[in-house]
């Protein structure tokens, strides 16, 4: 080939120049800032700047004094005994009614969902608790495990003793049960929601490959349910921190010991303006339930990966 048939390379100003990314002008910008701006200022007002203070007061002797200490609040808290017993009882209750409200859930879910008769009556009967106020729900409960109540007369009919509920071990038993009634509902609709968002195409090439229903469930159903699963997980516990309302009218400031909870712990605290213990206490309880969240996360993570 000659020389004059032979490509000449382009030259920097034949190149076409290179397209520079577009900035956002500041016009744009500024509505979605203004806004936000509220948003900000409410989160900075009622969320960041008293868990600041939170953890100031947390390292302080007192309010007044503001003699830094460090862990030595911590460390007063640990030691308290109401603070530990409250801390056990928590924990306590939080292992037997968080696993029950996730089982329970899903299987009432799953119940529902192999279509038996009367389905919407049955799924009415376990959403109308969530209707009902807690002032309410406490008077129910008051009614059939009072000392003199329903459960103790029926109990008595068949020949058995009478049960102080609320005063006894047993006490446990019936917030167990309350917070039951009270949250499978809610638990039964997510899982169901999610059951139906699962391919029926899959399920049925896992029938005609031969799978059981037991195999079905463990590799397609509860992998796809994982993300529920965690969720439910999730706001079951942090209902089960919130059973103090119930537990407060029920029992009042200082209940039977198995179900003095880390909510009365806090509330007998802040009656005596003990600020320096009571933020101790809340950033430790905040700190447990931040591990278990996290816990969670990387079991839902290691279990749910190839779900899809």
């Amino acid at each position: 080939m000659s020389a004059a048939g032979k490509i000449r390379p382009k030259t920097k100003k034949e190149r076409a120049p290179k397209e520079k990314p577009q900035k956002t002008p500041w016009r744009d910008k500024a509505f979605p800032m203004a806004c936000l701006t509220p948003s900000l200022i409410g989160v900075m007002i009622f969320f960041i700047v008293p868990f600041i203070v939170i953890i100031y007061y947390s390292m302080v002797d007192n309010p007044i004094n503001k003699d830094f200490v460090f862990l030595d609040n911590f460390v007063s808290v640990i030691k308290n005994s109401a603070f530990r017993r409250a801390a056990l009882n928590t924990l306590k209750f939080s292992l037997v009614s968080v696993p029950l409200a996730v089982i329970l859930g899903m299987g009432l879910a799953m119940l529902l969902d192999s279509k038996i008769p009367f389905v919407s009556q049955f799924r009415a009967s376990f959403l109308c608790p969530m209707m009902v106020p807690v002032a309410s729900v406490v008077l129910i409960w008051q009614v059939i495990f009072h000392y003199n109540g329903t459960l103790n007369e029926i109990i008595t009919k068949f020949g058995g003793g009478r049960v102080d509920w609320l005063k006894s071990d047993k006490a446990m038993i019936v917030i167990v049960v309350l917070f039951l009634w009270k949250n499978l509902g809610y638990n039964m609709i997510l899982f169901l929601s999610a059951l139906n968002n699962i391919s029926k195409d899959q399920l049925e090439v896992a029938t005609l490959e031969g799978a059981g229903a037991w195999y079905k469930f463990v590799h397609i159903k509860l992998r796809h349910l994982s993300p529920t699963i965690l969720f439910v997980a999730i706001l079951s516990l942090i209902n089960s921190f919130k059973v103090f309302r119930e537990v407060y009218l029920l029992t009042g400031d200082y209940p039977y010991d198995s179900i003095y909870m880390l909510q009365h712990f806090m509330n007998n605290t802040f009656r005596t303006l003990d600020y320096q213990k009571l933020s101790a206490a809340a950033i430790i309880m905040a700190l447990v339930i931040i591990a278990i969240l996290a816990v969670l996360f990387v079991a839902e993570n290691k279990f749910g990966e190839d779900a899809e």
